[in-house]
């Protein structure tokens, strides 16, 4: 079976008043994917969730992925594990 793995390059925004104390996380290459949390940790836990439902939602409804996030995907076979980084298998 082959999957795709897509780096997201994130932005972390420090706990402010307009993000309730919280961490921010956003994908700029998903237009609306961001995340919160307590950590950045968390924070970017979460960010893989959501940025896995974006991918999700692209491909149910015949949507193209964006070309910045197409153009760092990496196609692989089986399972691998990713360390270090947000990646967004779809």
């Amino acid at each position: 079976m082959s999957v795709k793995l897509y780096h997201l390059p994130v932005v972390i925004h420090q706990p402010s008043e307009q993000t309730e104390g919280k961490y921010l996380v956003e994908a700029p290459s998903l237009p609306g994917c961001r995340a919160w949390g307590d950590t950045p940790g968390k924070a970017l836990e979460y960010l893989q969730s959501v940025a896995t439902a974006f991918v999700e939602s692209y491909r149910a409804h015949n949507q193209p992925i964006p070309i910045e996030l197409e153009a760092a995907a990496i196609e692989i076979e089986g399972q691998q594990e990713a360390r270090g980084e947000v990646v967004v298998i779809g």
